[in-house]
């Protein structure tokens, strides 16, 4: 499991500003007029549009893209009854899911009312703000009333995720599960440990799917859920059992399947023995389940199992539900979210798994095998196609059963909307990272005395993205850990003024290396006793597999020992630095930022190759701008002449690339005006992802505006061109922005031989 260092976790919600979350204008805010218009006197037309047709609302209020996250903090995962003000940090997280997952926009609303008649009269007030409703943590068996009665009051979507979304999860890797043994529903017998909001909810969705209620058994912390019992709810009662059993023991001999959402270790793994062949474990306690995945693998090699962990196949994780079940809802503005509704997402779930997985699902997760079967039963978090699959799906289904009051009627262009209000970019490191994680690689830090190399070290360590090599002094590191609270367990510290046999074997390849470039043996033994040149050596004979430098010296002087040591890869006459924008557009690229001045006509067009193959190294395919302030010849002067050249010069060599220049880069990322004015460029119909700059000084000073005051997270440089993986970068770089390069440079080291 992911380990957290509890004073990350404090200071990731506590630094300025504090929480998560926050409300962000989506209309210009900077004139008189605007705020005339955003307020008063014109803020008073849509006022009495909306006070003459209600449904207006949607039309000129944030409504329908709007859900309130809504607890008591009853029932808080892990935590229990903790109240509703320290239930708040949850909150504000499932909000930023919804955001990240599927652009929709939240509030989270912590009410103090344990009482169901309050809550319930709360949150129906709070109707006329918001598109949907999603009630998180509150504890049973109050949440089944306060549920059923919300949905009967209200007229939009409404779901308390803790019960339907692990239900809609667990009940699509059930009938794959199912399908994979060649059971049927309607036949199993299933046992369930645990009663409470999630383990009712999944049991009848599992009825509705056709499983026989006859046919399971219930057990929870008092034991069997028989007909005799008097302390439990109408909506638990239904599931009691009449059947002569005494305990988990024999409930489990000859089932089926095992339902677990109850409590590590609620599951003997011996009783496993007794299930019928073949069977199907969802152990579904977090953080640890009722059976340990190796333990029951182990005991049985016919399971078929699911946690709720992301460290074992088959992850039961809401996030493949809510975000795109509340998606399709509120995109044709559904009054609630029915079972017809909800049957559709499971059944796009399950259908979706099926499907050939993506390559860059393969990349992020570090496994080529993934493949429809026993260890993948439900598709991957990180799967671009949840959106486009489960929201369109929902959608259908509230369209078919009547609760949808906006149809959609070009479905070909609601796909193309969905995937717009993401942009790719809002999973790009998480692919990049994922993939590290699937085989971490020995990445060497030259700059290890500086506590953001430390910290970055420390969460490579933790998450398992990577095995950090430290070059420093043994005392000067653990003073800067001891005083930071740093735990560096798991990370390599190399004094390297200690090891003067390895410094002296490889100054020898130095030499042997530069000495017709000039370089005696001497001088190889002295620049050995820097930490740059060592630390490329260590890559260069495979003592580590990649390097990242640069944190606290000037680009020249970090990259010259990586040029002079590893070199540029074969075929290839220069190195050149790529920057990433991350923006809620999309990712751009941006070339060369920070190696060649000015580059030739000709030194551009290696660029550009360059470029084009590192673009696709991030999954994405280049749509290629070489910029200049002259759009098509419109100015005269060396630099639109030069861009101009390169550009057919490109033509030429890359005859499969999407490609023009020279123009303006608002010319290159607007379609519109593209298409106004140049409608003859192949970049027309898009726009441009990747900017070729004629020289340093403009791509420079772009990237550092953009992640100075454009609002776009800035990852790189990403040098690209070297025979093995070294990344630079930037001065004073953040410890998020180096632990992105280590990411980059162990899935760089993982394509050996595919050097960016």
């Amino acid at each position: 499991m992911l380990k957290i260092n509890k004073q990350d976790a404090l200071n990731y919600h506590s630094q300025n500003p504090a929480g998560k979350i926050e409300v962000v204008p989506t209309k210009p805010v900077s004139t008189q007029l605007d705020l005339a218009l955003a307020y008063s006197p014109g803020v008073a037309e849509p006022c009495k549009e909306i006070a003459a047709n209600p449904d207006d609302v949607y039309k000129y209020t944030a409504k329908g893209n709007l859900v309130a996250v809504i607890s008591n903090g009853t029932a808080v995962l892990g935590l229990g009854n903790i109240g509703p003000a320290a239930s708040k940090p949850v909150m504000e997280g499932k909000g930023v899911l919804f955001k990240k997952f599927a652009g929709i926009d939240c509030f989270d609303i912590e009410i103090d009312a344990n009482d169901p008649d309050e809550f319930i009269r709360i949150v129906k007030a709070l109707e006329p703000t918001f598109g949907g409703i999603n009630l998180e943590d509150i504890k049973a068996p109050e949440c089944f009333r306060i549920e059923t009665e919300l949905r009967e009051k209200m007229n939009i979507p409404l779901m308390h995720d803790d019960q339907h979304g692990t239900a809609i999860i667990s009940s699509a890797a059930l009938l794959n599960g199912l399908e994979i043994v060649g059971k049927k529903i309607d036949e199993i017998k299933m046992v369930v440990s645990g009663a409470g909001a999630a383990a009712i909810s999944c049991l009848r969705l599992y009825v509705a799917l056709g499983l026989k209620k006859e046919n399971v058994v219930v057990f929870d912390k008092d034991g069997l859920i028989h007909d005799r019992r008097t302390n439990l709810a109408p909506i638990q009662m239904q599931f009691a059992t009449t059947r002569p059993i005494n305990n988990l023991d024999e409930a489990m001999d000859g089932a089926d399947v095992f339902l677990g959402l109850s409590a590590a270790g609620a599951l003997p793994a011996g009783l496993l023995l007794k299930m019928a062949p073949r069977p199907i474990v969802f152990a579904l306690a977090n953080p640890d389940p009722e059976v340990s995945y190796q333990l029951a693998m182990a005991t049985r090699d016919d399971i078929i199992m699911a946690t709720g962990r992301s460290d074992h196949p088959n992850q039961v994780n809401n996030v493949l539900g809510f975000p795109y079940i509340f998606r399709g809802a509120l995109d044709v503005r559904a009054t609630e979210i029915n079972e017809a509704m909800k049957l559709a997402a499971v059944r796009a779930l399950a259908e979706l798994s099926k499907e050939p997985v993506p390559e860059m699902v393969n990349k992020a997760y570090g496994d080529n095998t993934l493949t429809f079967g026993p260890a993948y039963l439900i598709p991957k978090p990180l799967d671009p196609r949840l959106i486009t699959t489960i929201s369109p799906a929902v959608a259908r289904a509230a369209m078919e059963s009547g609760v949808a009051r906006q149809p959609i009627a070009d479905w070909a262009a609601y796909e193309d909307q969905l995937r717009a209000r993401l942009g790719v970019n809002q999973k790009l490191m998480n692919r990049i990272t994922s993939a590290a994680k699937a085989s971490p690689k020995r990445v060497v830090f030259a700059e290890a005395d500086n506590y953001k190399i430390l910290k970055a070290a420390q969460i490579l360590c933790d998450e398992g993205i990577a095995q950090p090599i430290l070059l420093g002094p043994h005392d000067k590191i653990e003073a800067i850990a001891r005083a930071n609270s740093l735990d560096l367990e798991g990370c390599e510290i190399i004094n390297i003024l200690q090891r003067e046999d390895k410094r002296d074997e490889y100054a020898q390849l130095l030499y042997q290396k530069r000495q017709r470039r000039g370089m005696t043996l001497y001088e190889g033994r002295r620049l050995l006793r820097e930490r740059n040149y060592y630390a490329a050596m260590m890559v260069e004979t495979g003592e580590a597999d990649a390097c990242i430098t640069g944190l606290t010296k000037d680009y020249g002087k970090s990259i010259m020992p990586a040029l002079q040591v590893i070199g540029t890869e074969e075929g290839t006459r220069r190195v050149a630095s790529m920057y990433i924008i991350q923006h809620k557009k999309g990712p751009y690229f941006f070339a060369d930022t920070t190696v060649n001045i000015n580059p030739t006509a000709e030194e551009m067009v290696e660029i550009i190759g360059l470029t084009a193959r590192a673009v696709r190294f991030f999954d994405t395919e280049p749509r290629i701008a070489v910029i200049s302030y002259s759009n098509f010849g419109s100015n005269p002067g060396p630099l639109p002449e030069k861009t101009r050249r390169a550009t057919e010069l490109a033509k030429a060599k890359y005859p499969d690339l999407l490609l023009d220049g020279e123009m303006q880069a608002n010319v290159a990322l607007s379609p519109t005006l593209l298409q106004e004015h140049y409608g003859f460029s192949p970049l027309a119909e898009k726009g441009a992802n990747t900017l070729i700059f004629p020289n340093v000084e403009s791509g420079n000073i772009a990237y550092k505006v953009l992640q100075e005051i454009g609002g776009a997270e800035v990852i790189g440089p990403v040098l690209m061109g070297m025979r093995k993986p070294v990344h630079i970068l930037q001065l004073g770089a953040s410890v998020r922005e180096i632990v992105n390069m280590a990411a980059i440079a162990v899935v760089d080291a993982q394509l050996a031989g595919k050097a960016l």
